[in-house]
């Protein structure tokens, strides 16, 4: 069985987007093993040159890099990820790197119709950059739009063809982690790679 860490991407304490992956981690159970990851106490990134990398981003890549795939969900704001998504993404490619070739599922929830749209190609740029190289699943975009009327009183999705969506996006998630899992002959140097970039350096 695939264990997943689910990455509530938002610091807010009442989020549709962590009851999402509530859902998720129920929902799968019998697929996979999925552990919710929390980024609000995380201090705010500003590239420190000589101070230790803090604990709790430690503990993240630790998880993050014995995991075999990552969910995160995403709200969306200015068409955007939230500022502090982007600060957890910050501190976990600074010195470690554990997001290198993992392989990433996006979702994501909003009150409006669009879903996080727009916020979710946003994070695929994010991801896709040298100092974090993850492998993301492609043409995947799960929108859960008008989310604060999406679940019943149980954290349960109502729609049931989100469901039947959901499904069949997991489904493709954990087949791409199985082919991911054997596009790795190069890891060894991307890694190194990713370790070593510079902008300053181009």
């Amino acid at each position: 069985m695939n264990k997943f860490v689910a990455m509530v991407g938002t610091n807010a304490k009442v989020s549709t987007n962590r009851t999402l992956l509530q859902f998720m981690k129920q929902h799968f159970a019998d697929q996979a093993e999925i552990e919710l990851m929390e980024i609000a106490d995380l201090p705010l990134f500003n590239k420190p040159e000589n101070s230790p990398v803090p604990a709790p981003v430690l503990a993240m890549a630790k998880a993050i890099d014995a995991a075999d795939g990552v969910i995160i969900a995403t709200p969306e704001y200015d068409h955007a990820v939230p500022s502090s998504l982007m600060n957890a993404l910050e501190w976990l490619s600074h010195r470690v790197h554990p997001f290198v070739d993992k392989p990433v599922m996006i979702v994501g929830a909003s009150y409006g119709s669009l879903g996080s749209s727009r916020a979710q190609a946003h994070l695929r740029q994010i991801l896709d950059s040298p100092e974090l190289r993850a492998r993301i699943m492609p043409s995947s975009e799960y929108l859960l739009g008008h989310s604060l009327d999406a679940f019943d009183d149980q954290g349960n999705l109502k729609d049931a063809d989100k469901v039947a969506q959901l499904d069949g996006l997991f489904k493709d998630f954990q087949t791409f982690v199985t082919v991911s899992g054997h596009l790795n002959n190069a890891k060894d140097l991307n890694q190194k790679d990713t370790k070593n970039f510079d902008w300053n350096k181009l």
